[in-house]
């Protein structure tokens, strides 16, 4: 397996891809926190856990959900997905040694939960493993890393045979396998679309992941259509106006035109107009794709005056 490709995995998964999240969908029992993820059968996730979730992925406000994890940490300690979003932060500061606690810390509450819960103790193994892995990578090598991604699927297969058809299941599995689908030949990217669309939710968190296949698969009409779906759910994510503005920016290149380059840009600026909210590793290239698009529309303004005057 090429570096690269390793690197996507473990780098881009549900939680570094910079997924967002929606608002409950459906009526929780009472007495149970809400579940992002379920409309029948919902788990109690945690109150702040559940915040968390929804402060940084909702809002892509990757800044103010520490606080809400440290509530989850100490107020809900058997819930794995706290540890596992604490570790993604630690990650996206490139912070090694709090990713290896985090990652240490989701492994031993889905070994817990995986006794009364073992489909989410299972998937949350497997994340578990997942970002052990990316400790592994950083720290060694990608080859040191290899187990623990064979761990990883390990665990999501055993997920499966228990539960196929599980959203939140799907929704992390699922943007593996897209990832998977779109950067390794052997992969059918039709078929991981086809189950992640019929079986992940919430809906914009999967639009988002399809807007993102579509992209890397060079399909800019059908990506760009979901990205406007899930910029219209969750209208107020920076990430989604930069998702839409690069898929834009991938247009007007191919157009040669300067009205799509020139509402990129609008999507660029709004996106950078929330850049307190985003880490550095986002903020940097979203910068960079601006100039590039400014510098694209200076060249296509330039070299239709040039016609006009040879023309004239």
């Amino acid at each position: 397996m090429k570096k690269l490709s390793l690197f996507k995995i473990f780098s881009q998964s549900y939680f570094i891809v910079t997924l967002v999240f929606t608002t409950i969908l459906g009526v929780v029992e009472p007495g149970l926190a809400e579940d992002p993820f379920r409309t029948s059968n919902p788990r109690n996730i945690g109150e702040h856990t559940e915040t968390a979730f929804k402060t940084l992925f909702f809002m892509g406000d990757y800044k103010g959900t520490e606080a809400f994890l440290k509530l989850a940490e100490s107020e809900e300690p058997d819930e794995p997905l706290s540890y596992a979003l604490r570790g993604s932060l630690a990650f996206t500061e490139e912070d090694w040694e709090t990713l290896k606690i985090y990652a240490d810390k989701t492994l031993e509450a889905a070994k817990n939960l995986r006794k009364k819960d073992p489909v989410r103790g299972n998937l949350y193994l497997a994340v578990g493993h997942f970002l052990d892995g990316t400790y592994i990578y950083e720290k060694d090598s990608v080859f040191a890393a290899i187990n623990k991604l064979q761990l990883v699927f390990q665990y999501l297969d055993a997920a499966e045979d228990l539960a196929p058809n599980d959203p939140e299941l799907n929704l992390i599995k699922g943007y593996m396998d897209l990832l998977l689908a779109v950067n390794l030949p052997f992969s059918s990217a039709e078929q991981a679309i086809a189950r992640f669309e019929a079986y992940a939710a919430p809906n914009y968190l999967v639009d988002r992941g399809l807007a993102v296949a579509y992209r890397d698969l060079k399909q800019y009409d059908q990506a760009l259509e979901f990205a406007q779906k899930a910029l219209d759910k969750a209208p107020n994510n920076p990430e989604h106006y930069y998702l839409k503005a690069q898929i834009l920016r991938k247009i007007g290149k191919k157009q040669n035109s300067i009205t799509i380059l020139e509402d990129a840009l609008k999507h660029f600026n709004v996106a950078l107009s929330k850049s307190e909210q985003l880490p550095r590793f986002i903020v940097k290239p979203l910068e960079r794709e601006k100039r590039q698009t400014e510098a694209k529309i200076a060249e296509i303004k330039a070299e239709t005056n040039s016609q006009l005057r040879d023309e004239g």
